[in-house]
């Protein structure tokens, strides 16, 4: 095995689990979950059957990953946050074909027991506050806070706010990497060759 794995945890025949990930007490992973190298899954984590986890994720306490869940590399779950998977659930009608896609781009944060209602994009590096609600797409860089979640600021990927208006032009360096940012209209992208 070269995966740390607590006694208590359940992993499934078939699952696949990267090298120098960390498993402890109480998980579940789903014989057809694919989790990448460095993971970490804190204490009573679920991961379904049709996850995919990248490399150096960070999975806190109490987190389901439901089915149609997929993170890139690089992505922080906060303690108790929750994905869903069917839009319109009810106990008496079976939707498991209905369920919606969840895509999580390289390097954001969900925050502590935020929600992400299933058939979305959040996009890379954008930072999600503790207790948002996410029922829509999220740009790149995006700080999200409130119920319904809306758009704040910006973050670089060091997660720090950038001093920029929510669109428009203009430019920012974060204060810690030395990175400059350039917004153009409502997209924020590091600047070329950086």
């Amino acid at each position: 095995m070269n995966h740390y794995q607590h006694v208590s945890a359940i992993v499934d025949d078939g699952a696949q689990i990267g090298k120098d990930t960390r498993i402890w007490h109480f998980v579940h992973v789903c014989a057809g979950a694919r989790i990448g190298a460095g993971v970490s899954l804190g204490q009573n984590v679920f991961v379904g059957n049709k996850v995919v986890i990248g490399d150096h994720c960070k999975i806190q306490n109490n987190v389901s990953v439901y089915d149609n869940v997929t993170l890139e590399e690089g992505v922080f779950c906060g303690p108790s946050m929750v994905f869903t998977n069917v839009y319109n659930p009810r106990s008496l009608i079976e939707r498991k074909s209905e369920y919606r896609d969840t895509l999580v781009r390289r390097g954001a944060t969900l925050g502590a027991n935020c929600t992400i209602v299933c058939g979305v994009t959040i996009g890379e590096y954008a930072f999600v506050g503790a207790g948002a609600v996410i029922n829509k797409d999220v740009p790149a860089y995006a700080l999200m806070v409130g119920v319904p979640a809306r758009q704040i600021g910006w973050m670089s990927e060091f997660g720090e706010q950038l001093q920029l208006p929510l669109q428009g032009e203009g430019q920012a360096v974060c204060a810690h990497s030395g990175v400059k940012y350039v917004l153009n209209g409502k997209v924020l992208a590091k600047e070329s060759g950086q």
